[in-house]
């Protein structure tokens, strides 16, 4: 993983024992909750005592809740056949790309600790608002313009012969290909802060056949930052995000996703979304109503294993998608 970065520095990702289950870590977390509480008391009346009693069970409950939350990790998905290693380090990844502007804030913790994680590398990468990769553009599956009227003068009437040569529905299959041009939009690669957060300026994506709307990324930890890039370290996520349909069909309003030609997958027909929210990579969004030209905002916190590797390139179907989506399930 390579591109230009001044200075050097450590990732310094998490070092510590993964051997506490995660109901040990849950239950003990609310020991100490309770005992904090008990201290707090010695000096109450007995009424005062059993109303402090009753709000420390209700803090304890709450505690838990939000912890078990916490320990959700965040679906993994397939890389799809689009990724480029770090080529570009950097947090604006629009270029010159036309469409809705996008900012996008992620955070990354560590799924059993629910600490931050910093120093990680973060990639992301999408299509445009019509449909095309950066560095793909002759194979990934975008579509725009008006489209053609009458009927065609030149409908062929042999039988097709032969293999089939040109990328399959869906955005090109599972296994990675080699890039076609030298174009690099809506790419980009950056670190995270003290607190895990990372964040990208980039357009609102656009979609291709047989995929809904969504973007790509990965997360790497234990390498090292220098005069070339990130180096080293493991791959310990990689996955989607995705967008609600409310938010897609606005956005389908506005030049110049309002010219694409391409039918639409919608977010419950998606062989990759897994559909359980947040934790499958659901955006939060922010926008006027009615005005998402104006600009959005996403944001969600991705649970990880640290000592994971995670490189999203196997063809496995995710969960959620169903049976007869396997053979599709690799797209990207």
């Amino acid at each position: 993983m390579t591109g230009n970065m001044t200075g050097s520095q450590s990732a310094q990702g998490p070092k510590h024992k993964r051997n506490v289950t995660r109901r040990k870590v849950v239950v003990a977390g609310g020991a100490a909750v309770a005992a904090v509480g008990v201290g707090g008391t010695i000096a109450a009346t007995a009424n005062a005592g059993q109303t402090a009693a009753s709000a420390r069970g209700a803090s304890a409950s709450a505690t838990s809740t939000a912890a078990e939350g916490c320990y959700k990790l965040t679906s993994e998905t397939t890389e799809g056949p689009y990724y480029i290693d770090a080529d570009k380090l950097r947090q604006d990844i629009t270029e010159d790309r036309e469409g809705i502007a996008m900012t996008l804030r992620l955070k990354v913790i560590d799924n059993e600790t629910c600490k931050p994680i910093k120093n990680a590398a973060v990639d992301i990468w999408h299509c445009d608002a019509l449909g095309l990769y950066s560095g793909y553009e002759d194979s990934s599956g975008g579509g725009g313009g008006t489209p053609p009227t009458g009927a065609p003068t030149d409908v062929p009437t042999d039988t097709p012969t032969g293999t089939p040569t040109g990328p399959p529905p869906g955005g090109g299959g599972g296994g990675h290909q080699e890039p076609t041009d030298d174009k690099r939009y809506l790419r980009g690669t950056w670190k995270t802060d003290k607190q895990g957060f990372v964040t990208f300026k980039t357009v609102f994506p656009g979609w291709y056949q047989g995929r809904c709307v969504h973007i790509h990324t990965k997360v790497h930890v234990g390498g090292t930052w220098t005069d070339a890039g990130y180096e080293g370290g493991n791959t310990c996520h990689t996955g989607q995000f995705f967008f609600d349909e409310e938010s897609v069909l606005a956005s389908a309003e506005v030049e110049p996703y309002s010219t694409s030609t391409t039918e639409r997958t919608t977010l419950t027909e998606d062989t990759i979304y897994d559909q359980s929210g947040t934790a499958g990579g659901l955006l939060k969004l922010k926008y006027k109503k009615n005005a998402i030209a104006k600009g959005v905002v996403g944001s969600i916190t991705m649970g990880v294993d640290p000592d994971a590797t995670h490189e999203g390139t196997d063809d496995a179907v995710q969960p959620g998608a169903s049976a007869t989506a396997s053979a599709t399930a690799s797209a990207s």
